[in-house]
């Protein structure tokens, strides 16, 4: 069965209010060299409410419900059922799971490559956010050569503001240039001093920034901010908090707390990122006795829609933690899992196992055709997805991976190198080049140069001197996951 198409009922201009509650994290930091992402003159002269409806108008039903999942796919390669989720069941988003000490030149080839998945027919054209674990200290899915070594969040916390802004953007920047443009931190739950390692989720691991709400809103947005001078769209996680719980959602069902209320001041730092403009929000998996005992977080409309749209006024991304491989969720199937979530009013569900995506979208397909009122939820959710999209630079001019060096790819390495756009390879953009792929920048450009070149795409090396379509088809595919 299809969703019947409700264009006229679902508007951009409905959730708007989106692209402007996230306005201050979309601008990029005045050093940094490329343009916004997608920005191109058509695209300028349109707004990102704009962009949406006409994204969410073009595409199927099907492809509007694949943009509220997101799939996991390994880091060192997504493997099949990551990548049929995304060409045949229309899966918009993607998070990298498992570790990777390669380096940033492997990861690269992985978002490329997941990025050239998202053909007209995949997802009507419209790129993938991709996301990973970026924390620091246990949390860190990308290492070695391009990618700094990342402090836990707790010691994090233990510096000044500026300094951990500071350090924040040099890594933002690390991860944005890997292809990677959704990064699921900063950790805002606040643990308990006398809980300490004792909270396994968070403690455990020195994931907090600190053991008062105070210290965590603080340190949390220092991180935000820098992260976020990058380009990257950041995620607040995991609402309201997981500071007080004893066991993890990940490996225990039946976690509880009995201790956050609606009006904690653990939702101190999560108000903030609001505030500030965070694009994503996370919701946790454990039950909240004291807000509603019934059920986890996130299938409560109490939690999604009363606390985080109602009391914190948030109109980015509501996505939930991990439903795909949490024990904390197994007494639901998969199928129920997505739906409870989105008729809570939630937006993305994200599993890091990809092979219960065609049970999750089957399920959602059926139940909205026959539920007018998750039908709707789902389409105002899909144009939210758009509009965020949108707003971070995902929905402008996108090059074709057809291999030719032609003016409009050698203006796009210009706008991304934050050169002069004359659409010819001069010296200045060579040893802008050079400079960026980490090779002698002395404006020559031969066979060292193509093979530094190759080697930062995460490509064999072909002996090429020069341009080939191979080198040329693999750069336009990196450009699109960086503007």
């Amino acid at each position: 069965m299809v969703l019947v198409a409700a264009t006229a009922a679902v508007t951009a201009a409905a959730i708007a209010a989106a692209s402007g509650t996230m306005g201050a994290t979309t601008a990029r930091a005045a050093s940094q060299p490329a343009a916004p992402r997608g920005t191109t003159s058509v695209s300028a002269a349109l707004t990102p409410a704009e962009l949406a409806q006409a994204a969410y108008d073009r595409m199927t039903p099907a492809q509007r419900i694949g943009q509220l999942f997101m799939v996991g796919g390994s880091v060192t390669g997504l493997g099949s059922a990551t990548g049929s989720a995304i060409s045949t069941y229309h899966v918009g988003n993607l998070m990298l799971t498992a570790r990777t000490a390669s380096g940033a030149a492997p990861v690269r080839a992985v978002t490329s490559g997941a990025d050239r998945l998202t053909t007209s027919a995949a997802t009507s054209g419209v790129p993938l956010f991709i996301a990973t674990d970026q924390e620091g200290g246990y949390v860190q899915v990308l290492k070695g050569p391009g990618f700094s070594a990342m402090p836990t969040a707790l010691t994090q916390g233990g510096w000044a503001g500026p300094t951990l802004t500071s350090q924040a953007s040099a890594w933002g920047y690390q991860v944005f240039r890997a292809g990677v443009d959704v990064d699921l931190a900063p950790v805002l739950d606040t643990v308990p001093a006398a809980l300490g390692a004792g909270n396994p989720p968070i403690g455990h691991y020195y994931r907090e920034y600190g053991y008062t709400p105070a210290v965590v809103a603080d340190k949390g947005y220092a991180f935000y901010r820098g992260m976020q001078f990058s380009g990257l769209a950041m995620t607040a996680k995991h609402f309201p908090g997981l500071g007080h719980v004893t066991a993890n959602t990940d490996t225990t069902a039946g976690v509880r707390d009995t201790v956050t209320t609606r009006t904690s001041p653990d939702i101190t730092p999560f108000r903030l990122a609001v505030s500030g403009g965070m694009p994503f929000l996370m919701v946790s998996s454990a039950i909240y006795t004291q807000i509603d005992a019934s059920q986890p977080a996130l299938f409560s409309s109490t939690v999604v829609t009363g606390m985080v749209r109602g009391d914190l006024g948030f109109n980015g991304i509501v996505i939930t933690d991990d439903v795909g491989s949490a024990r904390q969720v197994a007494g639901w199937s998969p199928g129920s899992r997505a739906v409870y979530f989105l008729a809570a009013g939630g937006d993305v569900v994200l599993t890091v196992d990809p092979t219960i995506i065609p049970s999750m979208i089957g399920v959602v397909t059926v139940r909205a055709a026959g539920d007018p009122a998750l039908q709707a939820k789902i389409n105002v959710a899909a144009l939210r997805v758009l509009t965020v999209k949108a707003t971070f630079g995902l929905l402008g001019g996108r090059l074709p991976t057809d291999g030719v060096f032609l003016r409009p790819t050698v203006r796009s390495l210009q706008r991304w190198l934050g050169v002069a756009q004359t659409g010819l390879l001069d010296q200045v953009s060579v040893r802008a080049l050079q400079g960026r792929i980490g090779t002698t920048a002395d404006g020559q450009w031969g066979a060292a140069s193509m093979a530094a070149m190759q080697s930062y795409l995460g490509a064999t090396r072909d002996g090429a001197r020069t341009w080939n379509a191979r080198t040329v088809a693999l750069l336009q595919a990196y450009l699109n996951t960086q503007l």
